[in-house]
């Protein structure tokens, strides 16, 4: 079944408690992980040195954890409902610039706007925008019908989605006191992304299903069966079948590729990749490849290429809980339930993998 060895083990570290969250820099220069025990730390991928240590102080996890689009901030947040920023304002060196306090909401999601240094986050029944330069809230969402689940920010930068009960809705950037754009759902969406290109939006749902909108068209295609909820999804950055990206989703021990159909009534076609014996609980692309990464409590990171695994990788004897490929595509990260951090790294003679 394993056809060949694409990546090799290139560093490790542990940090005190599971890993809720990783994120590579833009630049892919530098690396950050997040823990259950309230621990960041960032390293430098040219020395593996750290070169940015915080602790919360308290047993409150971090859980959300991006690089700004310019890699001049970093954000995170979690379960004490603060958010951190830091400003790059050196080679290799962070700054706290804003602690933005939100008392009894726990942030566990928030993401940067694609172009310009403007956070979205969380925040119990709303999602807020706050402007790094100027540290100004640009806007507070009001989602009304339940807590935010998830968030993301069209890949153009012209809209933000928020998704929780009842479904999706988005709001533009040029104006935020507008109405939103809503896709309603008899269910609650935990989980949203958008296409590379901004032409679909796939959301897994509390019902185990998975809707995707073609954004122009307000009628979606629905896909179910899946074993429980749709926890997290992952497009491909470029197209596999009639000029449409690969969609993968995870539910349960399964991870189940999507291709679309060339009859638009058909949908999109299903490859189950059926090899964790326990839950998935990260996936994700190589950039510019087909190559996928899924990560599960069975402490195996599996590698798809083509709906075939071609490795193995281990290193987290009690389980994965988080993967995340560098935006060069030439490393990737994977955090584990006991703290347990790993670096992999293309071998020298592996070029065009998953292509």
């Amino acid at each position: 079944m394993i056809k060949q060895n694409l990546l090799e083990s290139c560093w490790q570290a542990e940090l005190k408690d599971y890993v809720t969250n990783l994120a590579w820099s833009t630049t892919g220069k530098y690396v950050a992980a997040a823990s259950a025990a309230g621990e960041l730390m960032v390293w430098s991928t040219a020395s593996w040195q750290v070169v940015l240590q915080f602790q919360t102080g308290q047993a409150a996890s971090i859980d959300g954890l991006a690089f700004s689009a310019d890699d001049q901030f970093l954000a995170a947040g979690g379960q004490s409902g603060t958010v951190h920023i830091w400003q790059m304002d050196a080679p290799e060196s962070f700054q706290p610039i804003a602690t933005l306090e939100q008392p009894r909401v726990w942030v566990d999601r928030l993401c940067w706007h694609p172009q310009r240094p403007e956070l979205a986050f969380s925040l119990g029944r709303y999602a807020q925008v706050w402007e790094a330069k100027t540290q100004a809230v640009v806007a507070t969402l009001h989602f009304e019908q339940s807590s935010v689940l998830d968030l993301a920010w069209h890949p153009q930068g012209t809209c933000l989605a928020v998704s929780g009960q009842s479904g999706v809705k988005a709001w533009n950037c040029r104006d935020w006191d507008a109405e939103p754009e809503v896709r309603e759902l008899p269910t609650a969406s935990v989980a949203i992304a958008w296409s590379r290109d901004g032409q679909y939006l796939a959301a897994g749902n509390l019902d185990r299903t998975l809707i995707v909108w073609d954004w122009s068209n307000p009628y979606p295609w629905q896909m179910q069966g899946f074993p429980g909820k749709v926890r997290q999804l992952a497009w491909s950055d470029m197209p596999h079948q009639n000029n449409a990206p690969q969609l993968a989703a995870i539910s349960g021990e399964a991870v189940i590729l999507w291709d679309k159909a060339e009859d638009d009534q058909l949908g999109w076609e299903a490859t189950v990749l059926d090899l964790h014996s326990a839950t998935v609980q990260a996936i994700g692309f190589q950039p510019n490849s087909l190559l996928l990464a899924s990560a599960a409590s069975d402490g195996w990171l599996c590698l798809w290429q083509r709906g075939q695994a071609v490795q193995i990788l281990e290193g987290a004897p009690r389980g994965f809980s988080c993967v995340q490929w560098q935006p060069q595509g030439k490393m990737l990260a994977a955090g584990g339930q006991q703290g347990e951090l790993l670096i992999w790294k293309l071998m020298s003679r592996g070029r065009g993998f998953g292509r």
